[in-house]
C-alpha cells in the first residue's frame, strides 16, 4: 500500500477537526506525529493533500477526493474488525449517530442512559447537525431523520413517538396587547420568530384544518438557527417579542405552566415521527446491533 493504515486515519482526523493541533486533541496524539503522518502519505503518492496556512488547514482537491473514498473504506475496515465482538460475551466499541437538534432534544434522553446502561463497554458519539448529510461518507454508523429525508437504500426502524405537532405559540402578554389570531392568515399581521436550517433555507409555517392546508411566510425581529438557536427563540416569545412555531413537545413545558399560549391550535399539523436510520449494504457493527435491537424492544413493549 501507498499509505499505512494508521496514517491514513491521521489524515481523516486532521481533515475532520480542520487542524492538526485540534485534530491532536481528539485523538490524544500530538499534532508533529500528525504533520507526520501526513507528510508520509503525500510524499508516498507524490502529490499534496493539505493546504496548510498559519490559520488553518484544508484539504485540497486530491485531498478532498480523497476523503470521500477513504472514509467509507475505513468505516469498512471497522465493521471488517468489529467481526470479532460475535466472539464476546458482550457487544463493545463506539456507535458514532447522526441526528437533528429535535431529535437530540426530544428523542434520544430517555433512551441513551438505559441503552448504555444495559451495555457498559458501548460508547455512543452523537453529532447534532440539521444539514443533510452522506451518513456513511461522515463516517456516523446510523441517523435520525423523518422519512421524507431518508435515503431510499436505508433501514429505517422507529424510533421516538410516532406522531408529532408543530404547534404555534406566544406569551399570553403579547396576546393580550397583539390580539390572538384566529385564522393562520392573521400571522402575517404579526411579529413571527423565524427559523433557518444551515442552508439558509427559512421554512413555511405549515397549517391544515380537515381538508384546508395552509403555508404561511410571515414576518418577524428575530431569525435564528434551527440547530442552535431554537432556545433563543422560545425565550424571546416567552419575554413577549413573538409568536413562535415549533415541535409541540418543545413547547409543551412551556405550555403547561402557562409561560405560552397555544395559538391556533384546531390547526397544528400533524406528521409522522422519526426513524433511526442505517446502510443495509454493510456489515452491522455490534453496538449499532444492540441499538437496532434495543429500540425495537422498546418499541413493541
Amino acid at each position: 500500500m501507498a499509505a499505512d493504515i494508521q496514517d491514513l486515519m491521521a489524515f481523516v482526523a486532521v481533515v475532520k477537526a480542520g487542524g492538526f493541533r485540534e485534530g491532536a486533541r481528539l485523538t490524544g496524539k500530538s499534532a508533529s506525529s500528525l504533520s507526520d503522518a501526513v507528510r508520509r502519505i503525500e510524499a508516498g503518492l507524490g502529490v499534496r493533500l493539505l493546504n496548510r496556512t498559519t490559520r488553518s488547514v484544508v484539504p485540497t482537491e486530491a485531498g478532498v477526493r480523497l476523503m470521500e473514498r477513504i472514509v467509507p473504506a475505513l468505516g469498512e475496515v471497522e465493521s471488517a474488525l468489529d467481526v470479532v465482538n460475535d466472539f464476546r460475551d458482550r457487544p463493545s466499541g463506539t456507535l458514532k449517530l447522526n441526528v437533528p437538534a429535535s431529535a437530540a432534544r426530544l428523542v434520544l434522553p430517555p433512551i441513551i442512559t438505559p441503552f448504555l446502561q444495559a451495555h457498559p463497554d458501548i460508547r455512543m458519539e452523537v453529532i447534532v447537525e440539521e444539514s443533510f448529510v452522506d451518513m456513511l461518507a461522515a463516517g456516523c454508523d446510523a441517523g435520525i431523520r423523518y422519512d421524507d429525508r431518508i435515503e431510499q437504500d436505508m433501514i429505517a426502524v422507529p424510533i421516538g413517538p410516532r406522531f408529532q405537532r408543530f404547534a404555534t405559540a406566544a406569551s399570553p402578554a403579547y396576546l393580550n396587547a397583539r390580539g390572538r389570531p384566529n385564522h393562520p392568515r392573521d400571522l402575517l399581521d404579526h411579529a413571527c420568530l423565524r427559523g433557518k436550517f444551515p442552508s439558509g433555507w427559512v421554512p413555511l409555517w405549515e397549517y391544515e384544518r380537515g381538508e384546508d392546508v395552509i403555508s404561511i411566510d410571515p414576518t418577524g425581529p428575530l431569525l435564528v438557527n434551527i440547530a442552535g438557536g431554537v432556545d433563543l427563540a422560545i425565550q424571546a416569545a416567552i419575554d413577549g417579542l413573538g409568536l413562535v412555531y415549533l415541535f409541540e413537545d418543545w413547547l409543551r413545558p412551556h405550555l403547561d405552566s402557562g409561560a405560552l399560549e397555544p395559538v391556533l391550535e384546531p390547526w397544528w399539523q400533524t406528521f409522522s415521527g422519526p426513524f433511526l436510520y442505517y446502510s443495509g449494504r454493510r456489515y452491522l457493527p455490534s453496538p449499532l446491533r444492540a441499538f437496532v435491537d434495543f429500540i425495537k424492544q422498546q418499541e413493541s413493549g
